[in-house]
């Protein structure tokens, strides 16, 4: 690929020559095609599987706008060579030409050539300039007035980031000049209705799409450790989440019975039929209502939140006293770095402008994230400390200086970095909004493998962290239902290097009891099975064969499970499920502010509705961010040095309520 002179270079870096991929500067999406796909990319325009770019400013986003709509510049035909005699008795007609002239559009040259037109001559660079300037102030103008908007509003500028951002200032512009803004009135009656009707009108759709897929119910609590807790309920399916609702359970936290109600509740709302799982914390009243819930219902499975035990398992492994002592050392380097402007500018010039810290992530994470940064930029950091300048000289860079120079620290550092990031790895992939209900299972095995291959196979040495694993994976997160996704995972099941152990198989065999409810669909299921396990039929043909690796688990078992339908309804609800609740990162503000302050019916009505909306908006822009694709899962090539979904911005708290004041009538009710 040549990049040449094309502008489009600035806001973009070339990946692999080779396959024409590029990164963008702004987002860092990845895509082949080079720099004119990029050009699309940037200037936000869909064309084919192209994504608009999210992140790009709206000044790059009007220059490479700008670019794409100025035609390129024609080749210049070569002249004809005509005789000076022709050339002067041309010049001379030119120049006689005056009043009943009609001229030709063109006259024909040699070769059947055709130029243009003296008469006819094409405008002025000049008048284009003035055009552009005119287009170019007017821009300026309502750059500002957005602007302003924002400023006067006190609207945080990354609003600008969402996508329905550009979608309104489009959509106003396709109105033209006359289109008049909607009144204070207006957006807080008609059009909220209207929007919240939008969104119900999805969740009609969404519940047709869940008799194939099922769905799962995401059980999310929070506390503010004295008297107020909350419970969020949404749903979720490999096509998006939506919010439901927001419930206090303040005095009833411990209460098994009360828990169990309300989730039952939810779950007749969904539809029992649609459920395949209700996902919770892991303590002891959630737990209980877990089972009281399977107990009543059998087609359906409670399951603890995977996010929350790994994070545990990472909790435990912190504790270890070599462990603990070099996170700790790890947070003095860091907290020096970014306590003082000038060595965090100093970082940055060492480091290429990488970040050390992760603080959007839960503690656990952030520390291993952290150490496994500074290990990566070891001679970076050594390099910095090492230079003759005033800051290095200071007394607690001279200190930080001396840490990173001891070999105890880079060898308990690099240890532990290598028995996290296999744990970081499966909590990379269970974070994100992508069904991995399949992997749950594969990722401990093999993060156990790679933790016992670290230690060379010295089991005094893998077995104390094999027993901080097993313990939170046998006592909290393992299920049959774990156990069951594993075995209709195509890439784990034919895989040769994966063992099916007994725990697997029995799994799989208390699953499908509760999911085959008739004594019919037991007979079909017995009868399948062998079909699958055998890899005969469509499961043995070529496509189904690279598609084990190739589709996500779900759409293999669409594409090829249709001749033992029963198993393949089944597998594909089974492998349609989340393993866990944390990705969706809730602003807690807005639910607390909701149910703390006292409203009359009427405005908690309004406020309610407003929160729905609001809600649902922001988890439908997220679902937007992935384009909608599950994809499968390679552990091999997660990269837990790239966002987390948990790092994207949560939705906005809605303090601001004094839209309710002076409400009209007929939606005031009694207190």
């Amino acid at each position: 690929m040549v990049r040449g002179r094309d502008a489009c270079w600035e806001h973009c870096v070339l990946v692999d020559a080779t396959k024409q991929k590029v990164r963008c500067n702004y987002c860092q999406r990845e895509f082949s095609g080079g720099v004119y796909r990029m050009k699309f990319h940037l200037a936000q325009i869909k064309n084919k599987d192209i994504v608009p770019c999210t992140e790009v400013p709206t000044d790059v986003r009007g220059n490479i706008l700008s670019i794409i709509s100025t035609p390129k510049k024609q080749k210049t035909p070569k002249k004809p060579k005509v005789d000076k005699a022709l050339a002067a008795n041309g010049q001379q007609n030119s120049s006689s030409a005056s009043g009943g002239f009609h001229p030709n559009h063109g006259t024909s040259g040699q070769n059947g050539s055709t130029s243009p037109s003296l008469l006819f001559p094409c405008p002025s660079p000049v008048a284009h300039l003035e055009v552009g300037d005119a287009q170019k102030q007017k821009q300026d103008v309502a750059d500002k007035k957005i602007a302003v908007f924002f400023i006067h509003n006190s609207v945080p500028f990354s609003a600008a980031k969402s996508i329905y951002y550009q979608e309104m200032v489009d959509a106003i512009a396709d109105c033209g000049v006359d289109y008049k803004a909607p009144s204070y009135e207006s957006l807080r009656s008609s059009l909220l209705e209207k929007v919240k009707g939008d969104i119900h009108d999805c969740y009609k759709k969404c519940r047709d799409e869940w008799k194939e897929t099922g769905c799962t119910i995401l059980c999310d609590s929070w506390s503010d450790g004295r008297n107020k807790s909350l419970v969020i309920f949404s749903v979720t399916y490999p096509k998006g989440t939506l919010f439901l609702k927001s419930v206090d359970v303040s005095g009833h936290e411990d209460d098994a019975t009360y828990l169990f109600e309300l989730i039952e509740s939810v779950v007749l709302e969904v539809g029992v039929e649609n459920v395949v799982q209700v996902i919770t914390n892991t303590t002891a009243s959630y737990v209980y209502a877990g089972r009281l819930l399977m107990a009543k219902y059998n087609s359906l499975f409670w399951s603890p939140c995977a996010s929350y035990c790994i994070n545990k398992m990472l909790e435990d492994i912190s504790k270890q006293e070599w462990v603990a002592t070099v996170l700790e050392e790890a947070k003095t380097i860091t907290r020096f770095l970014y306590s003082h402007p000038w060595t965090l500018s100093t970082m940055g010039k060492f480091t290429g402008g990488m970040e050390l810290l992760r603080p959007k992530i839960t503690r656990f994470v952030t520390n291993f994230l952290t150490l496994r940064s500074i290990v990566i930029q070891e001679d970076n950091l050594k390099h910095m400390f090492s230079m003759s300048s005033v800051y290095s000289r200071h007394p607690e860079a001279q200190a930080i200086k001396s840490s990173l120079y001891l070999e105890r620290f880079w060898k308990h550092a690099r240890e532990a970095v290598s028995i996290s990031e296999p744990l970081l790895k499966i909590l990379r992939v269970v974070d994100g909004d992508m069904p991995a209900m399949g992997y749950m299972y594969e990722g401990i095995e093999r993060a156990k493998v790679a933790i016992k291959t670290h230690y060379k196979g010295i089991e005094e040495k893998y077995m104390l962290i094999w027993d901080i694993i097993d313990q939170r994976w046998n006592m909290q997160l393992h299920s049959s239902l774990h156990a069951a996704a594993a075995s209709l995972n195509p890439s784990v099941f034919y895989s040769p290097n994966f063992k099916i152990d007994l725990r697997m198989r029995n799994g799989f065999q208390e699953t499908m009891l509760r999911m085959a409810t008739t004594h019919d669909d037991r007979m079909e299921v017995t009868k399948e099975h062998p079909m699958y396990v055998n890899a005969q039929g469509a499961f043995g043909t070529d496509f189904a064969i690279l598609g084990r690796t190739l589709n996500s688990p779900g759409d293999w078992w669409a594409g090829y499970g249709y001749e033992i339908p029963t198993i393949q309804r089944c597998a594909i609800r089974i492998l349609s499920q989340p393993c866990s609740s944390h990705w969706c990162c809730w602003n807690w503000t807005t639910f607390e502010s909701m149910h703390s302050k006292k409203h009359n019916r009427g405005e908690l009505e309004k406020f309610n509705d407003l929160v729905f909306v609001h809600c649902n908006l922001w988890l439908q822009s997220i679902y937007h961010h992935r384009d909608g694709k599950c994809k499968p899962i390679v552990f091999d090539e997660v990269d837990v040095s790239s966002q987390w979904p948990t790092e994207l911005d949560s939705s906005a708290p809605l303090l601001d309520d004094s839209w309710l004041d002076n409400l009209p009538l007929e939606c005031r009710g009694s207190p």
